[in-house]
């Protein structure tokens, strides 16, 4: 393997990581910043909307207003790079599987997850002059579990 495959392999998994960390911390103007100009997000599946990055984008920050918490995990990465007019390389596609746990907002104390879901990621990524962008991401979920509506019995 060359050392410039090595590279781009390591700065493809940071975009990834970089796009995790943006939505779980509701930063979406670096989320908007890890497009391309003509870059797509797809939450059909987990019942969300499918467009460009900065209409995606202003959808997640209303929608995840209902979560305190979010954190999630990103694992299970397969890269693959493809060839673009002839240049091998300059697009590539992650397949990676995740899981989200979050946090309602409400105002029990506790800060543990009370929603988890599960699913696998497919992004398609372009080497820009400005470095490897998202030309798109779709969310394939695939399961989740939402909060308990029976009280917890207490024992004394």
């Amino acid at each position: 393997m060359e050392l410039a495959t090595v590279m781009d392999r390591l700065t493809v998994d940071a975009l990834v990581t970089d796009y995790a960390v943006a939505v779980d911390d509701g930063d979406w103007e670096a989320y908007r910043g890890l497009f391309t100009s003509d870059g797509r997000a797809d939450y059909r599946s987990a019942g969300g909307i499918e467009g460009d990055a900065h209409h995606v984008a202003a959808w997640l920050a209303e929608s995840l207003r209902l979560f305190s918490m979010r954190q999630h995990l990103i694992v299970n990465r397969r890269v693959r790079f493809d060839t673009l007019d002839q240049d091998t390389g300059d697009t590539a596609h992650v397949q990676a599987d995740y899981i989200n746990p979050m946090r309602l907002a409400d105002d029990a104390p506790s800060t543990a997850p009370d929603f988890v879901c599960g699913g696998r990621y497919a992004f398609a990524l372009l080497r820009t002059d400005d470095g490897w962008r998202l030309r798109e991401v779709v969310v394939r979920e695939k399961w989740r579990r939402l909060p308990d509506p029976r009280p917890t019995p207490v024992i004394n």
